[in-house]
């Protein structure tokens, strides 16, 4: 099949999670001999360079290069209307031609598209089977952040909430069939009432990459992988540092926390003032801080969907200490694969339960590795996505000649 591909971030290389579940999408289609062409924005020079390296893996690509500044304007500009300001944030004049220049010249047997940000670039095609992948439903991410902000700021965050939910349901109207990341998301999807068909696929782990490789670890060493200019992860640690940590220390003097992750704010490396932590800023490989760990911790009060951070520490061999709601995106069970924990007393509990017993520590691992191999590996989930888009293509052929 001829395959536009549309996606919000360029999906090249997969450092992050908004790349890694496109990217793999696009290698597996690209090998199944699919000619795929894939269409997203670049926000540097730099990116846009580094994205190039996408080419062994698709069929042909188009970038829009856009900067933080105008985009932001863009959303600004979206304030007063009814049309969600993230909408205005990933739009590109220049890619928007470019995918109208392509739709034009080629016959298209499926587009697909991933995160409801773009759907505004092929909205209005109805000649060619469409999937949108909304991944997490963004609408509820942006009301529960409404939920963590001061006033009035919070007001801000509940407004776009409420219009990009008005979105995502307009959207389902112009998709012949609509995927989340998993059963959560897509029973959220399925609540909207729209009739639209839908289903889901998890994401996976490259297992051969993270692997465990034998390094020995800390028994007072605990982690926490993300980017660091995300509010979610901040929010967490600032929380986590605040009411957690001090119940590790007063136990374990000696315990180590490592913020690992890109681009912390001045408040996040004021973090690494407190006794025994450190925030590491950018590092080429999170892996080696990940395996000298005891254990990853993912305390995270706001998440949607899957956070890979969690999949690839199990799929290391590290054991994880995580919240109900980031567990939620993870196909695994709380006390056999990974321990779940949502008050500081819990936190600190499951937390001095691995690092105390080697025993522990071991079979959780053991566990959840496992899990991973069996339950979120990429080939799995990729042949979930075959399926989708068979459902696809076969439905909007008998519907052919009744869409409006």
């Amino acid at each position: 099949m001829n395959i536009l591909y549309i996606c919000h971030r360029f999906p090249y290389p997969p450092k992050r999670g908004g790349k890694i579940r496109p990217f793999n999408m696009i290698r597996h289609l690209t090998e199944r001999g699919h000619q795929v062409t894939v269409c997203s924005l670049a926000r540097s020079p730099a990116e846009a360079e580094e994205g190039k390296g996408i080419a062994p893996h698709c069929h042909a690509f188009e970038m829009g290069l856009v900067s933080n500044p105008v985009q932001a304007l863009r959303m600004v500009a979206r304030l007063p209307l009814l049309t969600p300001s993230s909408m205005g944030f990933f739009y590109s004049p220049e890619l928007k031609g470019k995918i109208d220049r392509l739709l034009a010249a080629q016959k298209w047997d499926l587009i697909f598209v991933h995160c409801s940000s773009v759907a505004q670039y092929v909205e209005h095609v109805t000649d060619v089977p469409k999937i949108i992948d909304y991944g997490d439903m963004d609408s509820q991410k942006w009301l529960e952040y409404a939920n963590y902000k001061p006033f009035p700021l919070s007001l801000g965050y509940r407004l776009e909430g409420l219009k990009m939910l008005a979105a995502e349901k307009r959207l389902a109207g112009k998709f012949d069939l609509g995927t989340a990341t998993t059963r959560a998301e897509w029973e959220t999807l399925n609540a909207y009432n729209t009739g639209l068909t839908t289903d889901w696929f998890p994401n996976g782990v490259d297992a051969s990459f993270f692997s465990p490789d034998g390094s020995s670890y800390d028994p007072d060493t605990i982690s926490f992988i993300g980017r660091m200019d995300y509010y979610p992860n901040q929010e967490c640690m600032f929380r986590f540092c605040e009411q957690i940590w001090p119940l590790l220390k007063k136990d374990r003097p000696q315990m180590k926390l490592l913020v690992v992750g890109a681009d912390p704010s001045p408040a996040v490396r004021k973090l690494g003032d407190l006794d025994g932590v450190t925030v590491t800023g950018s590092v080429p490989d999170v892996r080696p801080f990940v395996r000298s760990s005891a254990l990853m911790v993912a305390p995270l009060n706001i998440a949607r969907g899957t956070q890979n951070k969690i999949l690839e520490a199990m799929a290391m061999g590290v054991p994880v200490v995580t919240s109900s709601i980031a567990a939620g995106g993870v196909d695994a069970e709380s006390e056999k694969h990974f321990l779940v924990a949502d008050t500081p007393e819990a936190y600190a509990a499951a937390i001095k339960r691995i690092c105390s017993d080697p025993v522990e520590r071991n079979r959780l691992a053991e566990a959840g590795r496992a899990r991973m191999l069996s339950h979120h590996a990429w080939p799995r989930s990729m042949e979930r996505l075959d399926g989708i888009i068979e459902r696809c293509v076969k439905q909007f052929q008998e519907n052919k000649g009744k869409r409006k």
